[in-house]
């Protein structure tokens, strides 16, 4: 497809970035910078018009919804905590997939009000024992979840799970779902308005490719 107007599309290193591209690529979007072995944050692609950002999975909702990317592709546990203020989400990517759950010892109490939750996703954390009445107090971490039940900082984790292997390679086991999660396209508010045959142009072209991916 051809880019008229400028794009920037806001991408985080690592899984996300890898699944990402083969979709890009079948609407013609190809960076000609490697993100591992380039120190560029903003990478040139094989359009004139279109740029990747290359930052932190965490970030990339934010700069959608400021208008520092037009789109970006985010995991939805990112979007839960982040709230998806001033941006859309108008399609699931079916990339990236896993479960928020909660996680401890087998056999662990679920119940109870004075539980210590060890999480980097505070929100979710929060939102999810709300809904079944539980007063919880909410530690955040930032690494290393499995670590806290063992040496009795908290009771439970949440925490994502794909495999489940790290968890029971620590003695742990998945005991409650929160919510599944794979990544999807983000558009900032104002691009969808000023750029909208682009973006759509491009959301279409994306669509494709996840149909093809999951047939």
């Amino acid at each position: 497809m051809k880019f008229s107007t400028p794009i920037t599309i806001a991408l985080s290193k690592g899984r996300i970035f890898k699944q990402s591209l083969p979709l890009l690529a079948h609407a013609g979007i190809e960076p000609i910078d490697d993100p591992e072995t380039s120190r560029k944050l903003i990478l040139d692609t094989n359009h004139e018009q279109v740029k990747l950002v290359i930052i932190r999975a965490t970030d990339v909702p934010t700069y959608v919804q400021y208008g520092a990317a037009d789109i970006g592709v985010a995991g939805k546990d990112v979007l839960l905590e982040h709230g998806g203020e001033g941006l859309y989400e108008p399609l699931d990517l079916q990339i990236a997939k896993c479960r928020l759950m909660v996680a401890g010892h087998a056999g662990a109490s679920l119940d109870g009000n004075r539980l210590r939750i060890a999480t980097k996703y505070v929100k979710s954390a929060q939102k999810h024992f709300a809904a079944k009445g539980q007063q919880v107090e909410i530690i955040k971490l930032y690494g290393s979840m499995e670590l806290a039940p063992i040496v009795g900082l908290a009771d439970l984790i949440v925490d994502l799970v794909e495999s489940g292997s790290t968890l029971k390679a620590n003695g742990l086991v998945p005991l409650e779902h929160i919510a599944d999660i794979s990544s999807r396209l983000v558009v900032n508010k104002a691009a969808w308005k000023m750029k909208h045959a682009t973006i759509m142009a491009l959301k279409a072209a994306v669509a494709e490719a996840v149909e093809k991916n999951q047939s």
